[in-house]
């Protein structure tokens, strides 16, 4: 690999593993709006997800292309990949932590709206089963 190939990829990787470590300050600011309760807040920082990680896929585009076959990436090469893909990594759970609370989110949501609509749910006995009960509507239009 030439010097020029090589500083051209040192410094992609750089800016993969900065891109990368603002991903997991976005996913972070995401949990914290998952669980507040303003929905523009949500939909700002998945907003701000989605382009980063536009960005993110762009530079992987590039560095796919000044990857070379022919020689050894170097140790300083390496270990801002090491450096990426472990932060990457930290991204993939943070990211589905943030699906897990949506999930959970959903389903709340879900009960509630059958608690207003008067629905039937689904409770546990003392003896540990479940069965559905009818409550009366909160509401009637």
């Amino acid at each position: 690999m030439s010097d020029e190939a090589r500083r051209r990829l040192e410094d992609l990787l750089n800016r993969e593993v900065a891109a990368a470590l603002s991903l997991a300050q976005i996913l972070a600011a995401e949990r914290a709006a998952l669980t507040g309760d303003s929905p523009e807040a949500v939909h700002e920082k998945a907003a701000e997800k989605l382009s980063l990680l536009g960005n993110i896929e762009a530079m992987e585009t590039e560095r796919r292309a000044l990857w070379s076959t022919d020689a050894g990436l170097g140790e300083i090469v390496a270990a801002r990949w090491r450096a990426l893909l472990d932060v990457m990594a930290r991204c993939r759970i943070a990211n589905e932590v943030n699906g897990y609370i949506i999930h959970i989110r959903q389903n709340q949501i879900r009960q509630l709206l059958d608690i207003v609509r008067g629905s039937a749910t689904v409770t546990y006995g003392p003896q540990g089963k479940t069965f559905a009960r009818t409550p009366r509507a909160l509401a009637r239009a």
